[in-house]
């Protein structure tokens, strides 16, 4: 018995790095019990994060001097240790990229994740952003047009744990899943700032996410910004193969109608071309 807690010990030393997570699920599938989990508490080999969520202490270690904010090494912890599937999307994954005013993620700001059966301790745990969870709804491919920059065959502990990689939303699928967040918890001053930047979408990608896209706004949005922007990939990308479909919609109350894609915007977000009408629905 004395050398089985000995190995859980051991194997807790080795899988976790230092400062990384682990929940109690994580901990009961390794064997490690709840009076174990005590012990390493008081022994100070975990510190407690949360309910049901624990953090090995962090320890100044002169190769990992690159410091990660807390809520990534939250989710490489989650990704890469407690195999939750979740992804970083939105305008988390396109700031990350450079897009927009902001590269880095200051102080309590939103971190926009995107997954299923995540565990319930994600929505109280404390960490210095706020995490915004959502579902999968959006595509009726929940996976379509995720990036990874991690090859399958590597293990956790084949970079070292600050080099691990997120799994984000590449450029293409980022900017319609940051636009479901109009107007709620996006601006579309922002919107409109990372499209000058996204020069370089992939105009096949971009087709296979808008036809997978469930949003009819999102869709329309999304080509109200391709025309304002204009961008090469633009007329590769054929809106008459996309599902737009039918009516006005009604999306900014007092906006003007977008006299080609039928959804109400902010005025100075309109096409300045004659016979644009001023009507709303």
């Amino acid at each position: 018995m004395k050398l089985q807690k000995e190995q859980n010990l051991k194997k807790l030393l080795e899988t976790v790095p230092n400062g990384f997570f682990v929940d109690s699920k994580w901990l009961t599938a390794q064997g490690i019990s709840r009076q174990l989990v005590t012990k390493y508490l008081k022994s100070g080999w975990l510190e407690r994060a949360g309910h049901g969520l624990y953090r090995r202490p962090t320890v100044a270690v002169e190769d990992s001097a690159v410091e990660l904010p807390d809520w990534e090494v939250l989710l490489l912890s989650m990704q890469h240790l407690m195999g939750y599937s979740l992804h970083v999307g939105g305008s988390t994954a396109l700031r990350r990229r450079g897009h927009g005013h902001y590269v880095s993620i200051g102080q309590n700001d939103r971190v926009f994740l995107y997954g299923v059966s995540l565990p319930g301790w994600l929505k109280s745990v404390q960490t210095n952003a706020t995490l915004e969870l959502n579902n999968l709804k959006l595509f009726s491919a929940p996976d379509i047009g995720l990036d990874d920059g991690a090859k399958p065959q590597d293990g956790p502990h084949a970079h070292p744990p600050w080099r691990w990689s997120l799994k984000m939303s590449s450029p293409e699928r980022a900017i319609l899943e940051a636009i479901k967040e109009l107007p709620e918890t996006e601006t579309f001053h922002t919107i409109d700032v990372m499209f000058q930047g996204l020069v370089n979408l992939r105009p096949r990608r971009l087709t296979e996410l808008l036809q997978a896209c469930t949003n009819i706004q999102v869709k329309r949005l999304f080509f109200v910004f391709a025309d304002r922007h204009n961008h090469a990939w633009r007329k590769h990308v054929d809106e008459n193969d996309i599902n737009l479909g039918s009516g006005d919609r009604a999306f900014v109350m007092g906006g003007k109608l977008h006299p080609k894609y039928r959804i109400t915007i902010p005025e100075d977000l309109m096409p300045q071309t004659k016979g644009a009408t001023d009507e709303t629905p």
